[in-house]
């Protein structure tokens, strides 16, 4: 197959949504790279909506119930901090980055989600301390390429603060700019996470998300004068995407509450739980209803009444309710009993304690990192809910189409490559394309 490209860039700018564009047109570096280069204008994520998953379609093109990350974090019921799908093994089947090294190009991911022990050249994992013994640059150090990053640390690690934003995507983007210069990879995968944060903090149109949209236009400036630096700007495409939008929201809901009363959730006096026979998973604007024993009739005919009743209820936040069949037709995780879906202005969270449901100020959010002001995670259906596409430079044909899926954008990447993801959910966007 003819590789169209020498080096690929993909910038994933997290919680990019479509609505975003008229802003993007007046910003400089964004406006440049849009008069000479292809725009799709709505692009429809994945279900659930969360950044693990869509990452990993991107990278298979996918949807979750196939590739096999079905939330951001591991069901672990009554746990105040899950773990997350950080490693490369959560993904079933070959992704984007391995097919390129099985071809021999060299590779590089800069805290792109799921790839912890990947088989990636120059590999810097998004992956968190996630337990108070743990050591930041320790896990790593562990579970990407140590010398590597070591050497960003030792240049850049000065202008990291933590996972606080601004300074993490900073120092992320130094990272970029000095990995373009002295490794020039084939396949470059980078992931921002400034604008996502500063909506979960502050609101969707709020001033400090549009302050991030700025940065990243600063940012792209300046890794596109790197690609220039380097010397392989004329040989290189560059991808900037979004993985899902955002929806402002007001109130917290907690249905894992009402199932503890059903006595369907048990815990000891410690709070901990002792043993489940249902749970409700959260992935924020949805959410996940598994039963411990698929079996188990008498406990699925319990939680059917019982969310019968909140739907029943316009009050009670959820908009609709998926079986597992119907949820694993919209490439959600079949092996769910119940998917539920909040009404815009709702979430979910995992809490088994408190009232059903609260209502979230920013005092909560300043004080408390799972209450948030705007989320994601809903059905892709969700009203003005798209997020967006833009490439530009060597392969790519300058055109703006209306519409693709996020699944099609892994099979259109390969196809720069020149290699192949095997059979996808997504299709190859041949109009973007130029041979």
């Amino acid at each position: 197959m003819k590789r169209l490209t020498e080096h690929l860039i993909i910038i994933s700018f997290d919680c990019l949504s479509a609505l975003d564009l008229p802003i993007l047109k007046d910003l400089p570096h964004f406006q440049e790279f849009l008069s000479n280069g292809a725009l799709v204008e709505q692009v429809e994520t994945v279900y659930p909506s969360v950044t693990y998953a869509c990452h990993s379609t991107i990278v298979t093109g996918n949807y979750p119930k196939r590739h096999g990350v079905v939330s951001n974090t591991l069901l672990q019921p009554g746990w105040s901090s899950p773990d997350w799908n950080w490693y490369r093994d959560c993904i079933r089947g070959t992704t984007l980055y391995d097919e390129a090294k099985k071809a021999g190009m060299t590779t590089a991911a800069l805290l792109w989600p799921v790839t912890a022990k990947a088989n990636i050249d120059f590999n810097m994992p998004e992956i968190f301390a996630n337990r108070p013994w743990q050591n930041q640059i320790i896990v790593s150090l562990m579970n990407g390429t140590p010398r590597f990053q070591w050497e960003l640390n030792q240049l850049y690690g000065s202008i990291r603060k933590g996972l606080q934003q601004p300074h993490l995507d900073d120092f992320v983007l130094a990272s970029t700019v000095h990995t373009i210069k002295t490794r020039r990879p084939n396949l470059l995968m980078v992931h921002f996470t400034d604008l996502d944060t500063q909506r979960h903090d502050h609101g969707f149109s709020s001033n400090e998300a549009l302050a991030a949209l700025q940065r990243h236009d600063t940012r792209l400036g300046q890794m596109i004068e790197a690609l220039k630096e380097s010397g392989i700007y004329e040989d290189s495409t560059v991808i900037l995407l979004g993985d899902h939008s955002a929806l402002d929201e007001h109130t917290a809901i907690r249905p894992n509450v009402l199932l503890r009363q059903q006595n369907l959730v048990n815990t000891g006096t410690n709070g901990k739980v002792k043993n489940w026979k249902a749970f409700c998973k959260s992935c924020d604007g949805s959410a996940y209803i598994y039963l411990k024993d698929q079996a188990d009739t008498g406990t699925l005919s319990k939680v059917k009444q019982l969310l019968d009743s909140l739907l029943d209820n316009p009050d009670s936040g959820i908009e609709s309710i998926l079986t597992g069949a119907q949820a694993a037709a919209k490439g959600a995780d079949g092996t769910c009993a119940f998917m539920l879906e909040a009404r815009s202005g709702y979430y979910f969270l995992e809490d088994l304690e408190g009232e059903y449901s609260k209502t979230i100020t920013a005092k909560d959010v300043k004080a408390d990192h799972k209450y948030t002001l705007a989320t994601h995670g809903y059905s892709p259906e969700k009203e003005n809910y798209r997020t967006i596409f833009m490439a530009a430079g060597k392969g790519i044909n300058p055109i703006t189409i209306p519409f693709c899926r996020l699944v099609d954008e892994g099979p259109t990447f390969a196809r720069l490559l020149g290699v192949s993801l095997g059979e996808t959910d997504g299709r190859v966007v041949e109009e973007l394309l130029t041979y």
